[in-house]
């Protein structure tokens, strides 16, 4: 597929796309005869896993090191699973820490809901959390 229907396809302008492929997240794709890039269809799938590696918070010289291990084959299985796991690991933390803000949000959301419907204007709700 030509770089605009993979851009269509995956979502990431024709510029994302050659930066990928200049730092090499994704291979360079065999050209056409008019020089035009021809990618192979198996990198929709790539591309969204790398996606997904982002939108987790993985450092992009992380998922370069990966893309590079990736290209290595199979000797790096344990080496990717490893990072993998550190990745993991690493979401499962920050997802505890979002839980204990969203459980502080719900507790302000309800307050201001109760204060509101108090009309009570004198009470300020801040100073009963300023220690959180």
């Amino acid at each position: 597929m030509k770089i605009s229907e993979l851009s269509a396809a995956c979502g990431l302008s024709i510029d994302t796309l050659r930066f990928y492929e200049k730092i090499g997240l994704i291979d360079p794709p065999p050209r056409d005869s008019a020089g035009r890039r021809d990618y192979p269809e198996e990198v929709l799938g790539w591309i969204r896993f790398l996606d997904q590696l982002n939108a987790t918070g993985m450092k992009q010289a992380d998922r370069i090191r990966y893309a590079d291990l990736r290209r290595q084959g199979a000797s790096t299985y344990a080496e990717r699973r490893a990072m993998l796991e550190t990745h993991r690991d690493e979401i499962i933390a920050r997802q505890a820490e979002l839980a204990a803000v969203r459980a502080l949000m719900d507790h302000k959301v309800a307050l201001y809901r109760q204060l509101e419907a108090e009309h009570d204007p004198e009470h300020d709700p801040e100073q009963e959390t300023a220690d959180v």
